[in-house]
């Protein structure tokens, strides 16, 4: 085993390690709606990194983050116009239990799970980029409270990794109009990225 594998499996066993504390975690009253927590899907050796706001009613039902309409749409996204498998990327959210009637998570809860789990997968799968999915991802991951039309389109920062936002497949559902946005996002990452950005135009499933 080379050294870069032996890495790729000790980054796996501690994220398992994070996703077992995760699913006893008391931190904030969240948990105490849950069904379970959802703690990420994908790869240690992901060079993309999404990140989304927390769970919805499928996600809380399957364990699994992105796996309802919206999380149907991102996968035509990684795969239509990223042109990678699914299983190749990364994808967590902000907080690993579903807030109430699926309404945003309070900064409270944010600052309660973010630093104990997502913090921890971002130094352990050591992406290339980070994508965050709609306002409240990119407006934590960011330190800003700048609306999402203003950070999507360009590159920012955080430690170091480069973070490119885009809209949430949940609002691309609502305005398919802003699906446009998404494609020049994603075509910006792929640059960042150094990969190509020039697969067919993707406008995504009309729902």
């Amino acid at each position: 085993m080379d050294a870069e594998d032996a890495e790729g499996q000790d980054a796996e066993r501690r994220l398992a390690a994070l996703a077992a504390q995760s699913a006893a975690c008391r931190a904030c009253p969240l948990h105490q709606g849950r069904s379970r927590a959802v703690f990420a899907d994908g790869t240690a050796k992901a060079r993309i990194f999404f990140v989304g706001e927390g769970p919805g009613a499928d996600e809380d039902r399957t364990g699994v983050p992105f796996v309802g309409r919206a999380g149907q749409l991102l996968t035509a996204i990684i795969e239509r116009a990223m042109g990678l498998p699914r299983s190749a990327v990364y994808i967590a959210n902000i907080v690993k239990c579903r807030p109430p009637g699926n309404r945003n998570p309070t900064k409270t809860e944010q600052d309660a799970c973010a630093p104990q789990f997502l913090a921890h997968q971002i130094r352990l799968v050591a992406p290339d980029i980070l994508i965050p999915l709609g306002k409240v991802a990119a407006q934590y991951l960011l330190g800003s409270e700048l609306s999402m039309s203003r950070m999507r389109g360009r590159v920012w920062d955080h430690d170091g990794i480069p973070v490119v936002p885009t809209w949430h497949p949940a609002y691309l559902l609502r305005v398919p109009s802003a699906k446009r946005d998404t494609w020049d996002d994603i075509k910006l990452a792929l640059r960042t990225l150094g990969l190509d950005d020039s697969p067919a135009p993707w406008t995504g499933p009309s729902t």
